[in-house]
């Protein structure tokens, strides 16, 4: 006769699979290796977001009481004002910045110079290092050099991409149930430091999970020519480099007889041009640069809003649009849209100062995952330490 053992057995776990494992491995080394200039991009962009609203309420010398558009000085009145007032200086372009901002005016010089729009007196002379330049230099560049920083600041982005894929696939739980979906989705505010601080670096880092690589992607895309060039295609474009060419080619062709006009003439024609019929999105913001040389091509941007802007190229004798000029972005193909708002992506102007907020709060989110992280690997080295007996 045989005895039936009624003594519930237990069950081990199953082992984790070597793909988990270096996964774990991979996520937890690379953060650490990487944490430092993630906090550093984090915290600075952060502070980069609200740059422009900050700039606005602390600088007087930005801002003055708008006028009608009628009253704002065309850019050979300005030129002609600013050199007067700087005979040593040499220009070479004009920010039109909207009815109630200054123009900066592009100078040789470490200073930015600001003019009002309507009597073209210096509003401010500031130092172009000021204080967002220097976050902005931290951001970018770690406080480094542009070589140096740049590259350490690329490859943390990729690793930071890297890092959020391999917490996702971390945070995962292996069944569905209420404690996992509490856990994995709730932070337990009155728990231990220990599992609160699990808490902040594995929920906040899931629900910032979708910014977070749009903002690394974003990143990506600026630094690496193979990043940008491969999100272009991928979404649809392709660049035809050779095709470019012979489209401005076939335009200035014909017009090589033509007399050169005067660059301050030819800066007001197209200042008023882009106004009054290129332009559809801020208007009253004009970019004018004049050309280094004769026979280069007269630059203006508008339609400037919510981190975009548009390029425009004029033939310098004709003052004919190039072909090279941009579309107005809402009329753009995907891929097009996708490549010029890069950067509105990546800064969250893209829809103003909603988004911007949200940006806010991701990256600085962001930037507490290193340090939750460290805090998580700090924890288990303590707790896997052996004791030792006297």
């Amino acid at each position: 006769m045989s005895t039936i053992n009624t003594k519930p057995s237990k069950t081990k776990p199953k082992p984790k699979s070597r793909f988990s494992k270096i996964n774990a491995w991979l996520h937890l080394w690379l953060g650490l290796a990487s944490g430092i200039v993630i906090v550093i991009m984090g915290v600075t962009g952060c502070i980069l977001v609200f740059e422009h609203e900050i700039k606005g309420l602390t600088s007087p010398w930005l801002n003055v009481e708008a006028q009608s558009p009628e009253k704002v000085l065309p850019p050979s009145q300005i030129y002609a004002l600013v050199r007067k007032a700087l005979l040593e200086k040499e220009i070479h372009g004009l920010w039109y910045n909207g009815l109630d901002k200054t123009i900066k005016v592009d100078v040789e010089s470490d200073s930015l110079i600001y003019v009002n729009p309507y009597n073209g007196k210096i509003t401010g002379m500031v130092d172009h290092e000021d204080f967002f330049h220097e976050i902005d230099e931290g951001h970018r560049y770690l406080w480094l050099g542009k070589e140096i920083g740049t590259a350490i600041t690329s490859w943390a982005t990729f690793i930071f991409f890297f890092l959020l894929i391999s917490g996702l696939i971390l945070w995962f739980p292996k069944k569905w149930n209420k404690t996992t979906i509490n856990s994995s989705f709730k932070i337990k505010w009155n728990a231990k430091f220990k599992r609160f601080n699990y808490d902040l670096h594995n929920v906040m880092g899931f629900y910032t999970l979708i910014l977070a690589l749009l903002i690394s992607l974003t990143g990506l895309i600026m630094t690496f020519h193979w990043v940008r060039e491969s999100t272009y295609w991928i979404t649809g474009g392709w660049v035809n480099e050779k095709e470019k060419k012979e489209q401005i080619l076939s335009v200035k062709k014909n017009v090589l007889a033509t007399p050169q006009l005067d660059k301050l003439t030819a800066a007001d024609f197209i200042w008023n041009k882009v106004r009054k019929e290129i332009a559809k999105e801020n208007k009253e913001a004009v970019i004018i640069h004049f050309p280094d040389e004769p026979k280069d091509d007269f630059y203006a941007c508008t339609d400037m809003h919510n981190g975009n802007w548009r390029d425009l190229y004029f033939d310098p004798k004709t003052l004919e649009l190039l072909p090279n000029s941009r579309k107005y972005i809402g009329d753009e193909k995907f891929h097009d849209w996708m490549s010029r708002s890069n950067y509105s992506l990546h800064v969250g102007a893209i829809g103003g100062l909603t988004t911007k907020m949200i940006y806010f709060t991701a990256s600085l989110i962001c930037a507490s995952l290193p340090i939750t992280g460290f805090y998580i690997w700090l924890g288990r080295k303590k707790k896997h330490k052996p004791t030792v007996k006297s």
